[in-house]
C-alpha cells in the first residue's frame, strides 16, 4: 500500500492547531462551570430582576468618569510603564519573554472575570458578584477601578519573579509555582477581606463573602484560576501557543463586551 506524503510544515500546524483547540475547550469549559457553580446557589439569577442594591447604583453613578481622575493616576501609570520596560530590556537581552506574557496572560485573566461581573449585574438586574462603589481616581466598570487595574497589570509580573526557573523546585512538598499560586490568592483574599470590612469592596451574595463556603469560590474563582492560566501559559514550549491562549482570554472578554454594551445596551 503506497504511503501518503504529508509535509512536515503541515503536519506541525495540525498538531498546533490539535493542541490549540484541547486547551481552549479546557478553558472554556472551566469558565462554564465556574459559572455555572456560581448561578445555581442562587435564584436570583434565574428569576425576574430585582431591585438594585445601593452598592450597585452607586457604582454605576459616575461610571467611567474622567471628572472623577486625580492627580496620583500619572506616577502610577509611570510605575506601570517602568516595569514593563524593565522587563522588556531584560527580554531583549536574554531572549526570555515570559515575564512579560505572565503579566498579560494574569491582566487579561482580570479583564475576563470583570466582564463576567458584569453580565451577572444585568442578569440579575440587582448586584454583581463584587462592587467597588467607593471613592477613585476611575471607575471602569463596577468591581473595577483604575487602582484595581494598575495592581493586576503587576500581578503576574511580581508571580513570575517569584517563581523559580525550574518547576519541578518544591515548597513544602508542593511544585513550587503551585506554592505560590495558591499563596498569593489566599494573600489576595485577606486584602479583599479586609476591604470587605472597611466597605471599600461589596459582597452582596451569601456564597460569596466572609463565610468559609464563600471563600472558597472567592478564592477559586477569584484568583486562583488568574495564577493558573499564567502559569500555563509560561509553561508552553512555543510563543504561537501562549500568543493563542492569551488572545482567547482577551476575545472572549472583548467580544462579551460588545454584545453587552452595543447589542443588549447593558452598562457595566
Amino acid at each position: 500500500m503506497p504511503q501518503i506524503y504529508i509535509n512536515p510544515h503541515i503536519r506541525s500546524t495540525f498538531i498546533y492547531l490539535h493542541d490549540t483547540v484541547y486547551w481552549v475547550n479546557e478553558i472554556l469549559l472551566f469558565v462554564i462551570l465556574s459559572l455555572y457553580d456560581i448561578l445555581v446557589h442562587t435564584n436570583t439569577f434565574l428569576k425576574k430582576k430585582g431591585k438594585m442594591t445601593t452598592a450597585s447604583t452607586q457604582a454605576l453613578n459616575g461610571l467611567r468618569d474622567l471628572s472623577t481622575l486625580q492627580w496620583y493616576f500619572v506616577p502610577l501609570l509611570a510605575l506601570t510603564f517602568y516595569v514593563y520596560t524593565i522587563e522588556t530590556k531584560k527580554a531583549k537581552k536574554t531572549g526570555n519573554w515570559n515575564p512579560l506574557f505572565a503579566g498579560v496572560t494574569l491582566f487579561g485573566a482580570d479583564y475576563l472575570n470583570e466582564t463576567l461581573n458584569g453580565w451577572i449585574l444585568n442578569i440579575s438586574g440587582r448586584s454583581a458578584l463584587w462592587t467597588a462603589p467607593g471613592p477613585t481616581a476611575l471607575r471602569t466598570m463596577v468591581g473595577w477601578n483604575i487602582e484595581i487595574v494598575f495592581m493586576f497589570a503587576i500581578l503576574g509580573i511580581i508571580y513570575y519573579n517569584t517563581i523559580d526557573e525550574d518547576k519541578n523546585v518544591k515548597i513544602l512538598g508542593i511544585p513550587n509555582r503551585w506554592f505560590w499560586a495558591i499563596g498569593y490568592s489566599a494573600f489576595s483574599v485577606c486584602i479583599e477581606i479586609l476591604l470587605n470590612k472597611g466597605g471599600h469592596l461589596i459582597w452582596e451574595y451569601p456564597f460569596w463573602n466572609r463565610s468559609f463556603k464563600g471563600i472558597w469560590l472567592i478564592f477559586i474563582f477569584g484568583y486562583f484560576w488568574f495564577f493558573a492560566i499564567t502559569k500555563f501559559v509560561i509553561e508552553q514550549d512555543s510563543v504561537k501557543k501562549k500568543i493563542a491562549v492569551i488572545s482567547i482570554l482577551y476575545g472572549t472578554a472583548t467580544v462579551l463586551n460588545i454584545v453587552a454594551g452595543v447589542v443588549l445596551g447593558w452598562i457595566y
